[in-house]
């Protein structure tokens, strides 16, 4: 019963986390467009260039991209290399889904080590546009390793039982 519990506990996390990064996406993108739209607007019609767009722009896909990659994982959306997958049986199938998100467990760990030893490596520049601190630019990949750990953690907890292969 208390390894159900915390079970149940790391998946609910896993999820709310999700809820609240496929939101962010969400506004990230909408914002993203809105900076774009307008720079051509100010650009075309008003002949006036607006120098910090194109960097918002820049820094708004990174997050978007490494927010977005943490909400596929969880929702199973990767593209997989499924050309031999369909001849074996589903239990060899389960072992390999296993075996693959504790890969990407290790890997997402070692993103999450790197990412933070980076962040911090440029914790004194700034963007030259905008003058914010590159930091903050880069803390979005040890942020979204560690999204995509829960994320792994979830399914491992929940889809050893289950055969499952999402979190």
């Amino acid at each position: 019963m208390h390894s159900e519990t915390r079970l149940s506990a790391v998946k609910r996390l896993s999820t709310c986390c999700n809820r609240y990064a496929e939101r962010t996406v969400f506004f990230i993108g909408l914002s993203m467009t809105a900076i774009v739209i307008v720079q051509v607007f100010s650009r075309y019609i008003l002949n006036h260039s607006l120098f910090w767009s194109e960097e918002l722009a820049r820094y708004l896909l990174v997050w978007l991209t490494f927010l977005g990659t943490s909400v596929a994982y969880y929702r199973g959306m990767h593209p997989t290399i499924n050309l031999f997958q369909q001849h074996f049986s589903p239990r060899l199938k389960h072992r390999l889904h296993i075996i693959v998100h504790i890969l990407s467990l290790a890997f997402f760990c070692v993103m999450i080590w790197y990412g933070a030893e980076f962040a911090y490596f440029v914790r004194l520049q700034t963007t030259p546009a905008l003058s914010l601190p590159k930091w903050l630019v880069f803390a979005i990949i040890p942020i979204s390793g560690t999204l995509l750990v829960l994320h792994v953690l979830g399914f491992l907890q929940t889809g050893v039982k289950s055969g499952g292969s999402k979190p």
